[in-house]
């Protein structure tokens, strides 16, 4: 299946590692134009090889989400680039673990730079150059703490939703120019991030983290963790031609493991 992607200019955020990183890869796949943001020079040089070494092509921006100056700094070197964004993949670290009491007001306020004020941003510093070309893309990478909350991830939890709902009502005010608007929430899937998860949870409950993981697959009905490169075939469908007439959905890549109805 043609994609249309090829020749399209994508922005994707904390693609150094992880999801971000498979999903920058699979833009490279289709022939993509592959601008990678996150703080680590080194890690982002190593993804952008990656990247080229499937056919794209990449440009690296050292670039910190929590901060609006490096966030219009990065999108104006893409567009530098490449000519504009057609295609914007917001994505960030997932926040620390921890209940009410373990998080301070500092925690919040780092948590709401980097998940929701960070999408607000990317947004709003691309959405000028979609709107005149009549053609985009916005993909918020969220979580499925957005459809269904997860103990001890309590920012999570609380900010997820609340990138749902300004992807939902962006869609409707941009879905007139050519601009669609879906957000992605993974589930397990095998990262760093689920690592660091899986760690905390094995010293909270005083076991090992390879039995915090039998555990977690028991109750995803696939019986397995998601790999991050099925995540990005699903990111790439929705950033493509094939997608014009989806927008303002949020999709659950989690095994069937949320219960919810919607």
């Amino acid at each position: 299946m043609d994609l249309g992607i090829k020749g399209k200019s994508a922005f994707v955020a904390a693609s150094s590692t992880g999801l971000g990183r498979a999903v920058a890869i699979g833009f490279g796949r289709e022939g993509g134009r592959v601008t990678l943001c996150s703080r680590s020079k080194e890690r982002l040089d190593a993804a952008a090889k990656a990247v080229e070494a499937v056919g794209g092509e990449a440009h690296v921006v050292v670039c910190d989400i929590r901060r609006e100056e490096e966030i219009r700094t990065a999108v104006e070197s893409a567009v530098d680039r490449f000519g504009g964004v057609d295609i914007l993949v917001t994505n960030c670290g997932g926040p620390p673990p921890g209940l009410f009491d373990d998080l301070d007001e500092d925690r919040w306020e780092d948590a709401f730079r980097s998940i929701l004020l960070s999408v607000v941003r990317l947004a709003d510093a691309v959405l000028p150059g979609m709107r005149s070309r009549g053609w985009g893309r916005i993909v918020p990478i969220v979580s499925v703490s957005a459809k269904q909350p997860i103990e001890n991830l309590l920012l999570s939890n609380t900010l997820r939703p609340a990138v749902v709902g300004l992807a939902k009502s962006l869609s409707a005010e941009v879905a007139g120019a050519g601009i669609t608007v879906n957000c992605v929430a993974p589930g397990y899937t095998r990262t760093e991030r689920l690592e660091e998860l899986a760690a905390y949870r094995a010293e909270k409950m005083q076991t090992t983290v390879e039995e915090v993981y039998r555990s977690w697959t028991a109750t995803i009905p696939a019986r397995r963790l998601g790999r991050p490169e099925e995540l990005a075939d699903l990111v790439l469908f929705l950033a493509s031609e094939r997608a014009a007439y989806l927008t303002g959905n949020t999709i659950a890549f989690d095994g069937g493991s949320v219960r919810s109805l919607f």
